[in-house]
């Protein structure tokens, strides 16, 4: 059973938000709980909690991509979908999390 995805969400891989970071065209929105961001975290992310979710607590990304990010791919679908209902056009997540992020051999914080 596929999941059914309203609105879209569009997948990115973690070399691709890795590169938009590093282009100055990503901002990355790590959605997880503070305890989980406390032990390990996306660098540079901005950390806004999905338990208590508010897109407007997201900053200006001043014409970057916003993308979000959770442990592995789920929250961060939930957390663009609740954007994207408020009207806010942030449509894209990291497909698998920092489990797939490490997986690629990218850095995190601790």
């Amino acid at each position: 059973m596929s999941e059914q995805r309203d609105p879209p969400v569009h997948d990115l891989t973690p070399e691709d938000v890795a590169r938009g970071m590093a282009e100055g065209k990503v901002l990355l929105v790590d959605v997880r709980e503070l305890n989980e961001t406390a032990v390990e975290r996306y660098p540079e992310a901005v950390i806004v909690p999905l338990s208590s979710f508010d897109p407007s607590q997201i900053p200006d990304p001043a014409g970057r991509q916003v993308v979000f990010a959770c442990r592995s791919g789920r929250r961060s679908v939930t957390a663009s979908q609740a954007a994207q209902a408020t009207g806010l056009p942030y449509d894209s997540h990291l497909a698998g999390g920092i489990l797939a992020w490490k997986a690629a051999g990218l850095p995190t914080e601790s």
